[in-house]
């Protein structure tokens, strides 16, 4: 009467390629990023992409490594919470 323990059941709801999905799109959005600052854009402007690059890349880690995709309210407080930081940064940075 032995039943499988709760962490194999989660285990085997993954998609199989989640997380070398997630890998390569934070290897890409790291590229894109150093990519960005060889461009000869304005400060403000580079510091804002880096900024939304950052926050997409945070989106990718709470979506897929932490599985929040499973759960969008998580999801949705988590990156409310993110964007608000990052606003914040960037004001600072504008100063």
């Amino acid at each position: 009467m032995s039943q499988a323990s709760s962490f194999f059941k989660c285990a085997r709801q993954r998609l199989p390629n989640s997380l070398p999905r997630a890998w390569l799109t934070l290897l890409a959005l790291s590229l894109v990023s150093a990519l960005l600052t060889m461009l000869p854009v304005l400060p403000e402007l580079l510091g804002a992409g880096i900024l939304i690059l950052a926050l997409i890349k945070a989106r990718v880690i709470l979506a897929l490594y932490l599985d929040l995709a499973k759960s969008q309210v998580w999801l949705r407080g988590f990156t409310a919470v993110l964007t608000g930081f990052v606003l914040v940064i960037f004001s600072l940075y504008r100063m």
